[in-house]
């Protein structure tokens, strides 16, 4: 099987609902594309809580070090790591029972992509999330 992402009309209603997006691996860099990114989304109205242990802080937001770590419900989990740390990100992600599993462009893990698929979770890999919203708004 394999990697089959959402169409983009599942994904654009997936962006509407969404409002929390936790970033595994946002950098606090301006520089770095995970940094961008998350920029552009909480520009669109997204919560955003960075996920990285390395960090104090990201826009004004504390840093966790594990997903584990968030209070409340989380919709999108948008991981910037390299594809092989997926398995591991995705043990934390069902452990906090989020929405969406979105692997950003680049990364992409089939194994871990059919082990959430066939636990009925939505898996995204190898798109970017901001991408995705400028075409769905």
């Amino acid at each position: 099987m394999a990697i089959e992402n959402p169409s983009r009309q599942e994904i654009g209603e997936l962006l509407k609902k969404a409002k929390r997006i936790a970033v595994v691996g946002l950098s606090d860099n301006p520089e770095r594309t995970s940094y961008m990114v998350s920029y552009a989304m909480k520009e669109a109205g997204y919560e955003i809580i960075p996920v990285n242990p390395t960090i104090q802080e990201v826009f004004g937001v504390k840093a966790v070090a594990n997903l584990s770590d968030i209070t409340g419900h989380v919709d999108i989990v948008n991981v910037f790591r390299r594809s092989e740390y997926l398995p591991e990100v995705a043990d934390q992600f069902e452990k906090i029972d989020a929405d969406v599993f979105w692997a950003q462009l680049g990364v992409a893990h089939e194994e871990t992509f059919q082990r959430l698929a066939e636990k009925g979770y939505t898996v995204i890999m190898d798109r970017c999330i901001k991408v995705e919203h400028a075409l769905t708004k």
